[in-house]
């Protein structure tokens, strides 16, 4: 045991894991309260709110990650090194995910009726201003996780993450009696909204201002037009990526009634939860092999260790209990979302040699490889789901996942051995030329 907490502690001292240990740390915080957030949301609100709660925040998850997400790597990769210009960095980052995604949301908004009866609820002024105010948030939310990051201080995310998921559930059971339907979106939203101020504040008041005085006076920031060049790469991919995530749901909605997709959406919410983790150390890996990139072949082995060190377990577990898990909230989750939850489950070992790999090559600002690798993935992950739907039902999309995931693994292995021996080629070949030289 002690050797145990010794290792930890010389982990901590480690950026790349004391960054990757403190999302994985937050992963687990939002993950419990999120069970927690729906289970109280099952024994409160009807089957049909239930579904439909999950289907609106899904949406609108969707719309603000349109670029949100798409600026996530870039944020791990420039702001290391972006020294006096954080500030506008950060901000340019916000202005654009705000307005990409309130653009998306008002076109959604204006083709409602195309989108079927689930959504039906934001019919109006006021729910349709709601919505888009709440795309507009979920942006900067989305992003302020990843600043914190970038600036080496993700160790703040896990604490902000408790707080807004403990105020989230709730508010949510004292709309229960007030709002019964559309209780569920409100109160997911205003606490998201109270949550910006205090991070805000420290991110600007605190962490950048820091960062810039700690920033090496002889490094020039990366340009836009360097930026530009590798979102131009990057973004594509990477909302390719977000049509797996948030697009497939939201098509499984206009599919099935609200109570099936409820009972969908739970075993497909744990599930995403244990890929997060997998993601966890791979967002790392990008900000500290902008820090440094000798050490990225290094990082790259020590990050992908760990993170299937503590995968592996958790997807075991997830395998083995799904259906006692799932039947937490009423055995008709059970019956319905086993096999789902166990084939997304299984799906995360693959994926967690396709982050890495995609992190090692966002550190190294491989834009062209990025996004073929994604669009790849996603498109493999569509089709494959919309082929196996007929036959499947809602168990296509884990279906889709797992046979997409395994094949890019297998297809990127090579190329990602090649980054894991670099460091080790690199000094083979010094130790090599020193003793020529002797």
């Amino acid at each position: 045991m002690s050797n145990l907490w010794s290792k930890l502690l010389g982990d901590l001292r480690n950026p790349l894991f004391r960054q990757g240990y403190a999302l994985m740390v937050n992963t687990v915080i939002t993950g419990v309260l999120g069970m927690g957030y729906w289970l109280l949301a099952a024994h409160y609100y009807t089957p049909e709110e239930f579904g439909r709660g999950q289907a609106v925040i899904t949406a609108m998850r969707l719309f603000a990650s349109l670029t949100a997400l798409g600026f996530v790597g870039a944020l791990a990769r420039f702001l290391p090194v972006s020294g006096r210009r954080t500030p506008e960095v950060i901000l340019r980052g916000y202005g654009l995910a705000a307005a990409t995604g309130g653009v998306a949301a008002v076109g959604f908004l204006l083709t409602l009726p195309l989108w079927g009866e689930t959504y039906s609820v934001l019919a109006g002024f006021g729910p349709g201003l709601f919505f888009l105010a709440s795309v507009v948030v979920w942006a900067v939310f989305t992003l302020q996780d990843v600043v914190l990051t970038g600036l080496r201080r993700a160790t703040f995310v896990p604490l902000n993450n408790l707080v807004f998921g403990l105020v989230k559930m709730g508010l949510l059971v004292a709309l229960a009696g007030a709002l019964p339907e559309g209780g569920i979106f409100v109160s997911w939203v205003i606490p998201t909204a109270l949550a910006l101020i205090p991070v805000q504040w420290l991110i600007f008041g605190v962490v950048v201002p820091r960062h810039v005085r700690q920033a090496d006076a002889g490094q020039d920031p990366p340009r836009l037009r360097e930026m530009g060049r590798f979102l131009a790469g990057d973004f594509p991919g990477t909302l390719s990526i977000l049509a797996i995530v948030y697009l497939v749901p939201v098509v499984v909605a206009t599919q099935v009634g609200e109570a099936t997709f409820g009972r969908f959406a739970m075993a497909h919410t744990l599930a995403s939860m244990i890929e997060l983790l997998a993601m966890n150390m791979a967002v790392s890996l990008t900000v500290e092999g902008s820090f440094d990139r000798t050490q990225l072949a290094q990082n790259s082995r020590r990050a992908l260790q760990r993170a299937f060190l503590i995968v592996t377990p958790i997807i075991t577990v997830a395998i083995l209990g799904a259906p006692l898990i799932l039947r937490i909230f009423g055995t008709e989750f059970a019956d319905e979302g086993t096999t789902l939850l166990r084939l997304m489950s299984l799906a995360v070992l693959p994926r967690v040699l396709i982050e890495v790999y995609l992190s090692a090559l966002r550190a190294q600002s491989k834009a062209r490889a990025l996004a073929v690798v994604q669009i790849g993935l996603a498109v493999l992950v569509l089709v494959s789901t919309v082929v196996l739907f007929p036959h499947f039902g809602v168990n296509a999309v884990g279906y889709g996942l797992l046979f997409s995931e395994l094949l890019v693994a297998l297809l990127i292995f090579g190329n990602l051995r090649k980054i894991l021996k670099f460091g080790e080629t690199a000094r083979s070949a010094v130790t090599q030329g020193s003793s020529g030289a002797a």
